[in-house]
């Protein structure tokens, strides 16, 4: 059986903690910003949480796991 190869981009945008959740970057933070409220962009920083099914999914795409 071949080794499976972990998709590059999840690799570069995603983190999987210790309990197996899948941390994320928000999205809509690049630009056009002038258009969102000070309180959206606020919560915009730092990591969010995936939905479950949603990290099945990255999980799917990496493996072995992210280090």
């Amino acid at each position: 059986m071949p080794k499976l190869k972990t998709k590059s981009a999840v690799k570069k945008r995603f983190k999987i903690t210790a309990t197996g959740k899948v941390l994320a970057g928000p999205g809509k933070k690049r630009h056009c910003l002038s258009a969102r409220s000070q309180k959206a962009i606020r919560s915009n920083r730092g990591s969010q949480v995936l939905t479950h099914a949603d990290g099945i999914t990255v999980k799917q795409w990496a493996p072995y796991g992210l280090d």
